[in-house]
Parts: structure tokens; C-alpha cells; sequence
């Protein structure tokens, strides 16, 4: 196998497992904790954040090797929010037209994307790592579908957990914060995995 096609493949399953955003970088931790209520609401919030993270991937790659690159790298951060949140904004305005039962339903999440640490974070890991393009890309939808899947998996643990007798003081959040820790655990579990 080609040795860049090799490095692709590490990254799009060490962004998945390895190196997931919410369960061991721990970055959008805001949308996981409150969007995880319901499975399809999980499910909307997961894609809706995929999509902006793979876009804001290649726009973010753009405007920095196009701008930034010219001795302007201290501007990063901000440059970076300005594209995120012009994303979002055309994502939010597609949403409200063509899916208005998501667009209601993510609520006050849906715009809190612009300042999601796992979008902003994906960003700035390629900067940091000198990803290309390509890598970026892929860097950048792969962590949204571990975004995704840590999502709908805590939704659905959560889901049963709600129904599930337990003690008074666990219930609602604490339970919730103990489910995340676990699920964290899990996926910590693939940290020693070598990928190639």
C-alpha cells in the first residue's frame, strides 16, 4: 500500500478512535452533554457537525495557506472563528429552510456550533500537524463521524439510563456525567493501538 494512502488511513481512524474529539481530547463537550438527550437529535447534531467540520477543514486549509502563511500566523484563531462562523450560518439557514424539524429540535445548539472547541480544535490540529489539503479534509469529516458516533452512542446509553431505576442522587446529570466517563474510558481503550 502507498505510504500516503497509509497516512490517510491512519488519520481517518485515529480521528475516529484514537484521537476522538469529545472522548479523549475532550473538545465539544457543550453540544455532547446537552444535544444527547434523544437519539435523533444526537443524530442531527453529530451530521450538522461533521458537515462544518470537514468544510471548515478545507476553507480553514485555504485561508491559511493563502493568508496566514504570509506572516500572519498569530491571526490563526481568529481568522479561523470567521470562517467557522460563516459556515454555520449558511449550514443554520439550510437547516431552518429545508430540515425545520432539526432546526427546532438542536435549538440554541445549532449556532453554539460556531464556538464548538472539537470545530474549532480540528482546525487547528491540521495547521499544527502540516496537513495537506487531502489530509485536512479527511482529518476534518473523520472527526466528525467520531464526533457523531460518540454522540448517538451517549444518546442512546443515556436514553436507557433514563428509564433505569436508580438512586436519587444519580439521577439526571450525575448519571450522565458517570455514562460519559465510561463511554470515555472505552474509547481511551484504542490509544494503544498502533494504526500502520
Amino acid at each position: 500500500m502507498n505510504a500516503y494512502v497509509q497516512a490517510l488511513l491512519g488519520i481517518l481512524l485515529s480521528a475516529i478512535l484514537t484521537e476522538n474529539f469529545i472522548l479523549v481530547r475532550f473538545y465539544g463537550i457543550c453540544p455532547f452533554m446537552g444535544v444527547s438527550k434523544r437519539i435523533d437529535t444526537a443524530l442531527g447534531m453529530g451530521l450538522s457537525v461533521t458537515f462544518v467540520m470537514a468544510l471548515a477543514s478545507a476553507a480553514c486549509w485555504l485561508v491559511y495557506q493563502l493568508l496566514l502563511a504570509l506572516n500572519l500566523v498569530y491571526m490563526q484563531t481568529v481568522a479561523f472563528v470567521l470562517v467557522i462562523a460563516a459556515i454555520v450560518q449558511v449550514v443554520e439557514m439550510f437547516l431552518k429552510k429545508f430540515v425545520p424539524a432539526l432546526y427546532k429540535a438542536l435549538g440554541i445548539f445549532l449556532p453554539l456550533i460556531t464556538t464548538n472547541c472539537a470545530v474549532l480544535g480540528v482546525t487547528l490540529v491540521n495547521a499544527q500537524e502540516g496537513f495537506d489539503f487531502l489530509q485536512s479534509v479527511i482529518n476534518g469529516a473523520a472527526g466528525g463521524i467520531g464526533f457523531t458516533l460518540s454522540i448517538v452512542l451517549f444518546a442512546s446509553m443515556r436514553e436507557r439510563v433514563s428509564k433505569a431505576d436508580c438512586p436519587a442522587a444519580f439521577k439526571g446529570f450525575p448519571i450522565a456525567l458517570v455514562t460519559a466517563g465510561l463511554l470515555a474510558l472505552a474509547f481511551m481503550g484504542f490509544s494503544g493501538m498502533k494504526i500502520f
